[in-house]
C-alpha cells in the first residue's frame, strides 16, 4: 500500500487571489480539446476554421460548466436543490457531474450545428475524440483534491487517504487513465476507420459508457446515496446504461443508412 501524497490544492497564490490544481486541470483540458480538434480539421470534410474551432470551444466549456453544476444537482443533489434552489450557485462547495456535463454539451453542439447549418451529428462526430484527453486531466484533478475514492482493498497498489488506515483502490487514477488515453485511443481508432455521420457519436457513447461503468466497481459510491439500483449499482453506472443505449441506437441507424451523410 501507499499513502496519499499530501499535495496542496493551490498551485499558485497571487496575494488574495489562489490558482487551484483543478482549475489547472480544466485549463489544459481545454488546451487539449483545441489542439485535437485543430489536428483534426486537416483531414475532417467539410473543413473547419480556427475560428469555428474557438467558437464550438467556447460553447462547449459553457455546456460542461452549466451541464455540470445543473447535473450534478439533479442527479446526485436533488434534495439539497428542493430544500434550497439557491444551492445550485454555490459553485464553491463542489459537485460537477460528467453526464451533466455531457448534457451540456450536447445543447451546444446543438446551437452550434443550427448557427453554422451543420449536421448535429457531424459536429459531435468531430467534437468526440477531443473530449477523452480533457475527461482524463479532470480525473487527475479529482486525485489531486483527494476526491473519487476507491473501495476498500487490499491488493499491492491501495492507497491510504488522508485520515484513513485503510487501502483503497486510487479509482480517480483508473478513471483518469480509462477515459483518458485509454478513451482516446479507442475513438481516435474508430475515427480514422467509420467514416458515415453519426457512426464516431455513437462508438464515443458506447466505449465511455462501458468504460464508466467498469471502473464504477472500483469507486465508492456516494455517500448520501450509496447503491440506488439492485443492491449493487451505482448513480453514474445507472446513467451510464442511456448512454451505452443511445450510443447502439444511433450505430443501428447509421448502420442501415438512416442517416444522411449530407454537412460533415
Amino acid at each position: 500500500m501507499w499513502h496519499y501524497p499530501q499535495i496542496d490544492p493551490v498551485a499558485i497564490s497571487l496575494g488574495p487571489f489562489n490558482v487551484h490544481w483543478y482549475a489547472i486541470s480544466y485549463l489544459v483540458a481545454i488546451f487539449l480539446c483545441w489542439r485535437v480538434m485543430l489536428h483534426r480539421a486537416a483531414w475532417v470534410k467539410p473543413a473547419w476554421s480556427e475560428e469555428q474551432i474557438s467558437d464550438l470551444i467556447f460553447y462547449g466549456v459553457l455546456g460542461v460548466i452549466l451541464g455540470g453544476r445543473v447535473g450534478y444537482m439533479l442527479f446526485y443533489g436533488f434534495d439539497n436543490l428542493l430544500a434550497n434552489p439557491l444551492n445550485l450557485f454555490k459553485v464553491w462547495q463542489g459537485g460537477m457531474s460528467f453526464h451533466g456535463g455531457l448534457l451540456g454539451v450536447i445543447l451546444a453542439g446543438f446551437y452550434f450545428a443550427r448557427r453554422q447549418k451543420r449536421s448535429f451529428l457531424a459536429v459531435t462526430d468531430f467534437v468526440a475524440p477531443a473530449i477523452p484527453l480533457g475527461l482524463g486531466c479532470g480525473r487527475l484533478g479529482n486525485f489531486i483534491n483527494a476526491e473519487l475514492p476507491g473501495r476498500v482493498t487490499e491488493v499491492p497498489w491501495a492507497l491510504v487517504y488522508p485520515g484513513e488506515m485503510v487501502g483503497r483502490h486510487p479509482s480517480s487514477l483508473y478513471q483518469a487513465c480509462m477515459e483518458g488515453p485509454l478513451l482516446f485511443i479507442v475513438i481516435w481508432i474508430f475515427a480514422g476507420r467509420f467514416e458515415k455521420t453519426g457512426a464516431v457519436s455513437g462508438g464515443f457513447l458506447i466505449a465511455y459508457g462501458l468504460f464508466r461503468f467498469v471502473s464504477e466497481f472500483f469507486r465508492m459510491p456516494d455517500n448520501h446515496m450509496g447503491f440506488v439500483a439492485l443492491g449493487w449499482m451505482s448513480q453514474g453506472q445507472l446513467l451510464c446504461i442511456p448512454m451505452v443505449l443511445t450510443g447502439a441506437f444511433i450505430l443501428w441507424l447509421v448502420s442501415t443508412d438512416r442517416i444522411a451523410s449530407r454537412g460533415r
